[in-house]
């Protein structure tokens, strides 16, 4: 049976929509969304919250004329399956399949590449700026939530916007309800009605005659805008909004779409930057996310009709990310020093537990990795031992600070680097493919990768016993099963581990790749092939004497590590083997120099060669020249 929503395969059709029937559309939206983020998992509380303000933007506003710009892209289901995507929308989030963010090369309607939170209002006033000087028509409308707003990037955003004056619509999405108490009758009534062009206009044409009444105008002026001002700030939080020169509108409920379309219309013919307040409820629409929403903020594949996710097999390891958190616990109660840092990243990064367990000792910064860092820094300087726990990809918004504020001052903050590689499905924004790059070129810092959960939590112990940086990844995940009950002894820094020996090769593995390169030395060896196996541990300091000693004995060295190949772990050790003049034939695996699409794990290290099958063909490659050239020779 046709559907509504089938009909609708671009926002013109929206256009055209009788508007009894949007809320009809609105369920059938909801229904998509929930059916196929059950099936693939993906972001889902954040989408639903937005499906009123996301067809009363493409209502009133003309996209791609107009430009939409979506902050992190975690609500932008509604807004694919609006533009033209529904016959795709199955493969959300699959491998070459549609992007779970907005993508510019997937739709002339996506008008900016996100994935990282708070971008949303400078790339905006960007364009808002560029059309000025292109002289053109179109409308910028920003989309970015209470969440995001939190970090410093937005507030540089607005102060800039303010200052420029140029035409720009911010929608703050807020659905913590943290700073909307007033959200009722009268305040959604005052806010259409002050953005009216009848209201506009009086405003105006009052403040020009008040200013010219002679001697006393410009008094009058002032009173009138401090009265203004003073309704305002008791029926609203506009304040802050205005102090940044914003026009300030709002709470409006977000789930209204006769009155978002109505103050949206409104506030898109003000000349100057204006900033829209709606409240909506994340989850809206799906009891389950509704009831629980952090849980289906990104959640993997459920039963749609009960929320439930699948359990995990009775005698599955836990996950790096448990592993670090239960971990921590055990060395916070040995060691009253330590203290845990996440920005707005409690249950993703397994520090939830700490927070109940040491509430005075565990600090939420909210969506601000750089402040995060510097007030580790601050922390260190006081004798304690911060542990600031982020994932790989956003640590890259704090690189100045880790440089600048611990690095340099050789501070012992300790950083856990979650989702260190490659993470799956949601795509080349959270890969956490450069850290080894980009941390192993600062002088002070140590930078670690275990090859399992034990060797995790041995290389925490060893993190907290520094006096000066140190940072270990790992990877998303379960572990490998090995036991983590054991006394937890610190591994020596710079110590790396010869786990196999053999004459015919040797492979140098770090982190997630270890396992790889064990496995694929076991197979090999059934043909006959003896390969030493080290597994480095450590990307800083290297432990030279050991590869030295190794790869001076051998035909060819192979390192295989998952990051990039630009400036990472296997470029530490060519450059160390031609700081002694070390002449042996070095083959390097890794991510390539480009962006990896999202997709499973396994498929992206099977199409970048990064498992045990490829290194074993490329093994054998190897050894085929060789016995090739001995054979001329």
């Amino acid at each position: 049976m046709e559907t509504l929503l089938s009909r609708i395969q671009s926002p013109q059709q929206l256009r055209e929509l009788d508007r009894k029937l949007l809320p009809q559309l609105a369920r059938e939206l909801r229904e998509q969304i929930v059916k196929t983020v059950a099936a693939n998992g993906g972001h889902l509380a954040s989408s639903l919250g937005v499906v009123e303000l996301t067809i009363a933007l493409h209502r009133v506003f003309k996209s791609p004329d107009d430009r939409i710009i979506w902050d992190v892209g975690h609500q932008a289901y509604a807004h694919k399956l609006l533009t033209g995507r529904q016959q795709e929308f199955s493969t959300l989030r699959q491998w070459k399949g549609l992007s779970g963010f907005p993508k510019r090369k997937e739709s002339i309607h996506d008008i900016f590449d996100v994935g990282h939170s708070s971008t949303s209002v400078s790339a905006a006033l960007g364009m808002a700026a560029a059309g000025d000087i292109l002289a053109s028509d179109d409308r910028i409308v920003a989309v970015i939530g209470d969440g995001s707003l939190t970090a410093g990037m937005a507030f540089e955003a607005l102060n800039h916007a303010g200052h420029l004056k140029q035409k720009l619509v911010v929608v703050l999405n807020d659905n913590e309800m943290s700073i909307s108490r007033n959200v009722g009758a009268l305040s959604s009534f005052m806010s259409r009605k002050m953005t009216s062009d009848t209201f506009i206009r009086f405003k105006k044409d009052t403040e020009y005659l008040l200013s010219h009444i002679p001697g006393i105008g410009r008094d009058l002026v002032g009173i009138a805008k401090r009265a203004e001002e003073s309704l305002k700030s008791f029926m609203t939080p506009g304040m802050l909004f205005e102090g940044f020169g914003f026009d300030y509108f709002g709470p409006l409920d977000g789930h209204n779409m006769d009155e978002l379309a109505e103050t949206l219309h409104n506030v898109a013919q003000i000349k100057g930057p204006v900033l829209l307040h709606i409240v909506t409820k994340k989850g809206r629409g799906y009891e389950p996310a509704e009831k629980n929403p952090p849980k289906f903020h990104g959640i993997g594949p459920f039963d749609a009709l009960t929320g439930e996710i699948a359990p995990a097999a009775p005698d599955a390891p836990p996950s790096y990310t448990e592993v670090f958190g239960q971990t921590l616990i055990q060395l916070a109660r040995d060691d009253e020093r330590i203290v845990a840092i996440t920005a707005a990243m409690a249950e993703g990064t397994g520090l939830k537990p700490f927070s109940e367990a040491y509430p005075d000792r565990f600090y939420d910064v909210g969506i601000a990795e750089q402040h995060a860092v510097t007030f580790a820094a601050g922390l260190a300087t006081r004798g304690l031992r911060p542990v600031v726990a982020i994932y790989s990809t956003f640590m890259q918004r704090a690189y100045d600070q880790v440089l600048h504020d611990v690095c340099m001052q050789n501070l012992p903050v300790a950083f856990a680097l979650d989702r260190g590689g490659l993470v799956g499905a949601d795509g080349p924004t959270h890969h956490g493919a450069f850290d080894l790059s980009f941390l192993r070129s600062i002088p002070n810092m140590i930078l670690a990768a275990p090859r399992d959960e034990h060797e995790l939590q041995r290389l925490m112990k060893t993190a907290l016993s520094v006096d000066g940086p140190f940072a270990y990844r790992y990877p998303r995940g379960k572990g490998t099963g090995v036991s983590t009950t054991g006394t937890i002894t610190p591994i020596p820094v710079g110590e790396a581990e010869l786990l196999r020996e053999g004459s015919d090769g040797l492979i140098i593995a770090v982190g997630s790749m270890v396992r790889q390169a064990l496995t694929a030395a076991d197979v090999l060896a059934g043909e006959g092939v003896e390969l030493s196996v080290l597994d480095a541990r450590f990307i800083k300091p290297l432990d030279r004497d050991r590869i030295l000693s190794l790869a001076g004995s051998v035909p060819f060295v192979m390192t295989v590590e998952e990051n990039a190949l630009q400036g990472g772990f296997g470029a530490a050790v060519l450059e160390l083997f031609s700081d002694v003049g070390l002449q042996v034939p070095v083959v390097r695996l890794g991510i390539p120099d480009t962006f990896i699409e999202q997709g499973s794990q396994a498929q992206l290290y099977e199409s970048l060669g990064l498992n045990a099958d490829h290194i074993i063909n490329r093994i054998r490659d190897i050894l085929a020249v060789e016995k090739r050239q001995q054979s001329a020779g």
